[in-house]
């Protein structure tokens, strides 16, 4: 059989054509087959030897999903409040919306973070403000926005005490990437 489309030669009984994929008519149903998907050449390949298709992003131009606007002073002062109860809240969602921007599956999970900072008295905790000022940093130099040394600047202020301030500096570029 001819295919109408491409002229490319079929054997009898086919329904699409083995070339471009479009209906031979024949006169016979096709029986709901589908017609074979043309694959499009990526550049790149896959462990296995095989092609990668581009990424998607669901409509976003950037990886990762929608991120909640907090507002800073509530967060500090019910952090305060609440004897730093609502800060641990603070950490996990943090660690949350930085992982959901940055788009990574296997990044640590908030509530890791928070068990890794109760187990090692808080020392995790600085080098989980340097990584997340790193992690800023990679998203908004993705996006084509200034990127500075966050990491180090939030690990400074930890050191002296005031990690409250790089959590408050932190969601500070979390609602402006948002």
């Amino acid at each position: 059989m001819i295919c109408p489309n491409c002229g490319s030669n079929n054997p009898d009984g086919t329904a699409f054509c083995a070339n471009c994929g479009s209906p031979v008519s024949n006169g016979a149903p096709n029986n709901g087959a589908i017609p074979p998907q043309a694959q499009p050449n990526f550049q790149g390949s896959a462990p296995n030897g095989g092609m990668t298709p581009p990424p998607v992003f669901n409509g976003n131009p950037f990886p990762g999903g929608h991120i909640e606007q907090r507002n800073i002073a509530l967060c500090i002062i019910l952090s305060i409040i609440t004897c730093g109860i609502y800060g641990l809240y603070w950490i996990y969602k943090l660690t949350e919306d930085v992982n959901t921007l940055k788009g990574d599956p296997n990044a640590t999970s908030g509530g890791v973070v928070i068990l890794l900072g109760i187990i090692t008295c808080g020392i995790y905790m600085w080098y989980w403000l340097y990584k997340q000022g790193d992690n800023l940093d990679q998203i908004k130099a993705s996006r084509g926005l200034p990127a500075g040394n966050s990491g180090i600047l939030y690990l400074i202020l930890a050191i002296v005490g005031l990690s409250i301030v790089s959590y408050a500096l932190m969601q500070n570029e979390l609602n402006q990437l948002a």
